[in-house]
């Protein structure tokens, strides 16, 4: 996974216990991409405050999850769901339970 989308799905999983300075970077910088000079600028503050407190950020998530894991559990949920749905599909003549089954499946892939 690259580092946009790790730090996406950290973001969206802890950003409640961060500041709001700090979600706003974040979010401006990996959610609606702008630049760290564009950041800068919309906060009245310069480029390497702006990347300073990225970097702190950052290391904030990343300290959420090394003690709390919430990502590496989803993300191992939703593999065990896909693997789950994958057998589902090879049930021959599935009748409605099983078409209950993937669909619950499916529901649950899908929210994020």
């Amino acid at each position: 996974m690259d580092k946009f989308a790790r730090m996406a799905l950290l973001y969206d999983f802890y950003s409640p216990l961060l500041t709001p300075k700090q979600r706003d970077s974040l979010d401006f910088y990996y959610q609606q991409d702008l630049s760290l000079g564009e950041i800068a600028e919309e906060g009245g503050t310069s480029r390497q405050a702006v990347y300073d407190l990225l970097k702190r950020s950052e290391q904030i998530l990343l300290e959420y999850e090394s003690k709390l894991h919430l990502v590496e559990r989803h993300l191992d949920q939703q593999k065990k769901l896909a693997e789950v749905k994958n057998l589902l599909g090879l049930i021959p003549r599935p009748d409605s339970r099983v078409k209950s089954a993937v669909a619950l499946v499916d529901e649950l892939l899908t929210k994020e």
